[in-house]
């Protein structure tokens, strides 16, 4: 079948003219008649910028024109001055030569001077200027004032054409110059000729210029009448001539208001230092040529106007239809785009509109439900009667503002739950015509709600079934939100034991009840959300109405309603704290039980060690008696055998006070420990076994060293313990007595930018075997026949119990073991740390 649009178009159309045809039919009339009123002001706003177009087109044509004319003008008038200078140049030079070759006196010289200064204008005055700078000659115009005229004997001042004299007589050229000076002598130029005597430099011909007559008689007539001609210097000031003004900066932006025409060319054989500048007197357009041009803008703006009133004019006209069909469209769209169902029964119970979203639920086409009566296509089988009866219900009026749920058929025989809600259909003149009910699928809502529902079960059962203790509260309120069944069971359904729970383990209360703050919200001001992303705290409490220990874990988090609560974990962690207790005491007993073994395998030498002090004694003793009984010992000699009987006496008591204080049993005490006096009774203690094995030992404690706050004894431990495996260790590799050796260092640290204080024993000995390096801290693990394998353990847990780390390692010497190395770091306190800084403010 033909196109219609193609009918109407003729055979014989251009393809270009068809497809505009084609593009304009296919505009709607609001868009044809836009065009239509727009085209023409389009064309007479281009007609208008082509007529500006060529009309500066034309004036830019005019002042290429006229730039031309004034550079060729110009560079004719220069070459015209270039010309006299030339002339009047080559006639004082050979007045030159006849004075080097001794031609000419003085007084010819005055002869021939006169006749140049007469017959040529420009010229002011010649002088004749010898070596020695004196003035043998001069003749000057009579116009030119006294103070410039040059008398003959008299020598040139200075600083007076020094540079130019200078330049002359080095470059034997002539040299024009302008001299520095001010007044009636900024209009001279200078012509330098020097004299040259038997190939030697006698003085210079000074020829002395009139810039303001070198312009008047140099530039020709006709040029001068058409330009206003200047001789500029090499800073542009105006030596002569007249310039044209400038113009008003307010007319710069007109199209007719260009620059004036100028062009500046420096005069040779002057140079740079004289330039001649022409410029162009200024010429308006004419009042024909400005005329025509505001008659076409005036013209072409009226045409406008008139075409701009008449679109707004059409515009007016059409408002009502493009508003009409813009609400038709509108609510076209709308109705398509919705995705609620609508559907518009009339009062029988017909129906009489269905939107889009209807039809896509059911699946049925507006036209297979439109003019239908119940029963619907859409309704169950199962369910018409019910749904028949809610029809009748709603044509009764008798509606339910929340409305009522349903089951709806598809086409394709599936079921999906709709919620429908009824409201009557008013007309423009306020009378019912009917029924609108709006229809919702709510399957998926429904399927979550369900889920939601047996999620919040399966929650409730987990909770309630929990070892924990779970409550949470609002702050700034006594409401509890939530309890589990361990809660209730512990402290009830009241907030007091989450309160109680949240002040022991030291959470920070915020102010209640403050008159200052908002009643609604007690953290006003606090960042929420930092607070609910902060990690849980964690604190171990007891509470003696419940005679148990527990672990108390909280957190902030936002409520369901909006509040920012607080969830409270108790566990009950008394079986654990029992175990731990039974744990520390099994600890202190193995502590003693290894300072007994220590003390037992040190048995033999600390035997060793007392027996020279009760030797000595005794000694002593036996001596005094002989001498008392044979009358030989005097009252000093007596004293003195006394004094040294109880200095080892006392040295005896000290080494039994020393052991019974290693090895008597007493509970942990922390306190602020001198590392000094810790590590002189462990060197002391350890020391007998080391002389033993014939074990040299050196310690070194780094000055102005903080306190630290451990248990003396035990730390006194570790080091005799470490001391001791130093020894065995060395004694186990059969290490020659120059080997011998163990090193005690104990100096401030920093480990992982914590400050520490590093306690390092280093022996001689044959190190730990890899596979033994891995166990070493087992308990009962040892390397040793008769070892019980608790002592590195026990040191280890020490350390720790302080906060502290432990480490071996190897040394090597190339491949071999050369030794090994036990470190601990134990960690200063607060109070360690003051110390340690007041002594650093002392030290400063």
């Amino acid at each position: 079948m033909q196109n219609p649009e193609r009918a109407l178009e003729p055979v014989d159309a251009h393809p270009a003219v068809a497809w505009w045809r084609r593009w304009w039919r296919r505009q709607t009339p609001g868009h044809q008649d836009r065009f239509a009123m727009l085209a023409p002001l389009a064309a007479v706003v281009l007609f208008l910028a082509a007529i500006v177009s060529a009309f500066w087109y034309l004036r830019l044509e005019e002042m290429d024109r006229e730039q031309e004319a004034v550079k060729r003008d110009v560079e004719y008038a220069q070459q015209r001055v270039r010309l006299r200078l030339l002339e009047r140049q080559e006639q004082i030079m050979r007045i030159a030569r006849d004075i080097g070759n001794k031609e000419v006196d003085a007084e010819e010289f005055m002869g021939r001077a006169e006749s140049l200064v007469v017959q040529y204008p420009e010229l002011q005055a010649l002088s004749w200027i010898d070596a020695r700078r004196r003035l043998k000659a001069s003749y000057a115009t009579p116009s030119l004032p006294s103070a410039q005229i040059r008398v003959a004997g008299e020598v040139l001042r200075v600083g007076e054409t020094e540079s130019t004299f200078g330049l002359a007589r080095d470059l034997q050229q002539p040299v024009y110059s302008q001299p520095g000076a001010t007044g009636d002598a900024a209009g001279i130029l200078q012509l330098h000729i020097p004299l040259a005597e038997r190939a030697r430099f006698s003085g210079v011909l000074l020829g002395e210029y009139s810039i303001d007559g070198l312009l008047r008689y140099g530039v020709p007539t006709d040029v001068s009448a058409k330009y206003a001609m200047t001789l500029l210097d090499a800073k542009g000031r105006i030596l002569a001539g007249t310039a044209v003004p400038p113009r008003n900066p307010a007319t710069q932006l007109l199209p007719w208001a260009a620059q004036p025409n100028e062009f500046e060319v420096p005069v040779s054989p002057v140079g740079n230092s004289l330039v001649l500048r022409g410029q162009a007197y200024r010429t308006g357009l004419g009042v024909i040529g400005s005329g025509l041009f505001w008659l076409v803008i005036a013209l072409s703006a009226m045409t406008a106007w008139m075409l701009i009133g008449n679109w707004r004019h059409t515009r007016r006209r059409m408002q009502a239809q493009q508003a009409l069909v813009a609400e038709t469209n509108f609510r076209r769209a709308m109705e398509n785009s919705m995705l609620t169902g609508m559907r518009a029964l009339d009062l029988q119970g017909r129906i009489t509109y269905v939107n889009a979203a209807f039809c896509q639920m059911t699946g049925w086409a507006e036209s297979e439900l439109v003019g239908r009566t119940p029963p619907f296509p859409y309704w169950p089988e199962d369910d018409r009667e019910q749904l028949a009866a809610r029809l009748d219900d709603e044509l009764q009026g008798r509606t339910t503002s929340g409305g009522f749920q349903v089951r709806v058929k598809r086409k394709d025989g599936t079921l999906f739950d709709a919620r429908l809600y009824v409201s009557p259909l008013i007309d423009a003149k306020s009378h019912q015509t009917g029924w609108m009910t709006s229809m919702t699928d709510i399957t998926e809502p429904n399927r979550i709600r369900e889920q939601l529902s047996a999620s919040y079960e399966r929650f409730t059962t987990v909770l309630e079934a929990l070892d924990a203790s779970v409550s949470v509260a609002p702050l700034g309120s006594e409401e509890l939100l939530f309890a589990n069944k361990l809660y209730r069971l512990w402290f009830g359904v009241q907030t007091g034991g989450h309160l109680q729970m949240v002040a022991q383990a030291g959470v920070p209360e915020h102010p209640r009840n403050d008159e200052s703050l908002d009643d609604v919200d007690s953290l006003v001001g606090l960042p929420t959300g930092t607070l609910t992303a902060a990690q849980s705290e964690n604190a171990e409490i007891f509470v003696p109405e419940l005679g148990k220990w527990l672990e108390v874990r909280s957190r902030y988090l936002n409520w369901v309603d909006g509040r920012l609560a607080q969830m409270v974990i108790a566990t009950d962690i008394t079986p654990r704290r029992h175990a731990e207790e039974l744990s520390a005491a099994q600890a202190e007993r193995a502590q003693s039980a290894s300072r007994l073994i220590t003390m037992g395998e040190m048995a033999s030498s600390v035997a060793h060690e007392l027996n020279q002090p009760l030797t000595a004694i005794n000694n002593y003793c036996n001596g005094l008696v002989s001498r008392i009984k044979g009358k030989q010992i005097n009252e000093a000699d007596l004293l003195a055998a006394l004094d040294k009987t109880a200095r080892q006496a006392q040295r005896a008591g000290q080494i039994i006070q020393r052991i019974r204080s290693f090895v008597k049993r007493s509970e942990p005490n922390r306190t602020l420990s001198d590392v000094n006096t810790m590590v002189t009774e462990a060197v002391e203690l350890a020391g007998i076994e080391l002389r033993r094995r014939n074990v040299r030992l050196s310690h070194y404690v780094a000055a102005r060293i903080p306190k630290l706050m451990v248990d003396p004894i035990l730390i006194e431990q570790v080091l005799v313990n470490l001391l001791k495996n130093a020894a065995e260790s060395i004694e186990h590799a059969q290490r020659p007595v120059s080997r011998r050796s163990v090193e005690l260092r104990v100096i401030p640290t920093q480990l992982d930018e914590q400050p520490v204080i590093e306690f390092s024993v280093l022996d001689t000995g044959s190190g730990l075997a890899p596979e033994v390096m891995e166990r070493v801290y087992e308990a009962f693990f040892t390397t040793k026949v008769e070892g019980m394998g608790i002592g590195l353990n026990l040191c280890r847990t020490i350390v720790e119990s302080h906060q502290g780390r432990m480490q071996a390692e190897n040394i090597y010497n190339g491949a071999e073991i050369a030794g090994c190395r036990f470190s601990f770091w134990i960690p200063l306190s607060g109070a360690s740390n003051s110390i340690a800084n007041k002594d650093a403010g002392v030290i400063a």
